[in-house]
């Protein structure tokens, strides 16, 4: 899913709102990162990631790594925060960070 120019700011604007659900750290992803971040995008659809990785060519290699392994699109990264999304058929409405921005 390649997402516009358009839809990525609106992306942006709800995640500006958002706090970091999972961080990341020089460990790497483990899978219990995976299992969270699986469930986080499950329920939330659109979450915000920590990379506390003080590399930036290493933080931009994670981040498209995690992208890819949780079948999410990279909407942004800004310093040491990513976001994500992974739209969800199936979302609670009252957990769905969509939903609840009207955007489902």
């Amino acid at each position: 899913m390649k997402l516009s120019t358009a839809d990525k700011k609106k992306y942006r604007t709800i995640g500006h709102q958002l706090d970091p659900i999972v961080t990341i750290s020089e460990n790497g992803i483990s899978e219990g990162v995976i299992n969270e971040l699986n469930r986080a995008l499950s329920d939330h659809e659109l979450i915000k990631v920590k990379l506390a990785i003080a590399d930036r060519d290493a933080r931009a290699e994670v981040a498209r790594v995690v992208a890819g392994e949780v079948r999410a699109e990279l909407v942004q990264v800004i310093g040491k925060v990513i976001l994500l999304l992974r739209r969800n058929s199936n979302a609670k409405p009252n957990l769905s960070n969509l939903v609840r921005h009207g955007l489902s």
